[in-house]
């Protein structure tokens, strides 16, 4: 049964309800979603930040690892005191002070198949991953499952993003067809705060209004930032390419 914003509510998120392209109807969209946020480094830090204070009525968050110091240059929803704790557990934390309204579900874990029902329920996942093999395991899952995917990464001073939508566009296999995954990590090859911060949000706010029904999503298109010259640029996949997922 679909939840109907309260009048409390309403005034929290009037800023966002009074634009047209928003408005009750989008705002209830945001309120009955259920995002899933695989990866909860900078990317998926900044990305659920901006989910939960927007007002997504549940979130899961997936994610093996703990946080470290060095995580908290560029995973800014973490504190030194949240070092040693699993990303998980922080970050639910800290997202349940921001929006107690927010239904947030953890789960400590590597991501594998055995969280397909993850994907199978959720409005939409996020990708906020930093490897190939899980890049490609969610992606069939969301084909799979009919599941919008908005995938994301940053290293050193360049982002990406990319958005699927099954039945309306090329999958994130179609686009590494194109590229080989990269084999440094930023460990190895380092990465600008800011940057991971940016690509982040800006997932959150692809998947919003993929929510909210936006009929000028950039679909079939990578789009690649640039830190250093501050400019985006839009790369569109040529119709040539034959993908024996999204294409059988």
């Amino acid at each position: 049964m679909s939840k109907h914003l309260t009048n409390t509510q309403a005034m929290r998120y009037n800023r966002q309800i009074v634009l047209p392209r928003i408005d009750l109807d989008g705002q209830e969209a945001l309120l009955n979603a259920n995002v899933c946020v695989v990866g909860i480094g900078g990317l998926g830090t900044a990305a659920s930040n901006n989910l939960c204070a927007s007002g997504v009525g549940k979130l899961t968050l997936i994610d093996s690892d703990n946080v470290d110091v060095t995580n908290l240059p560029r995973q800014t929803l973490f504190s030194e005191s949240d070092v040693g704790m699993t990303k998980v557990a922080a970050a639910k934390a800290r997202l349940t002070d921001i929006n107690s309204n927010c239904e947030i579900n953890g789960i400590e874990a590597h991501f594998s198949e055995c969280h397909e029902n993850e994907i199978a329920n959720a409005d939409i996942v996020l990708d906020c991953t930093d490897n190939a093999d899980s890049r490609d395991l969610i992606n069939r899952l969301c084909f799979k499952y009919r599941t919008p995917l908005v995938s994301g990464s940053a290293i050193r001073f360049e982002g990406q993003l990319f958005v699927a939508i099954p039945g309306k566009s090329r999958c994130y296999g179609c686009l590494r067809q194109l590229f080989e995954a990269p084999e440094l990590s930023c460990v190895e090859a380092g990465i600008f705060s800011p940057v991971v911060n940016i690509v982040g949000t800006y997932q959150a706010m692809l998947a919003m209004q993929v929510l909210m029904h936006f009929d000028d999503i950039p679909l079939n298109t990578l789009m690649i930032f640039d830190g250093l010259r501050h400019d985006w640029q839009h790369w569109q996949l040529p119709d040539s390419l034959s993908c024996s997922l999204c294409q059988a």
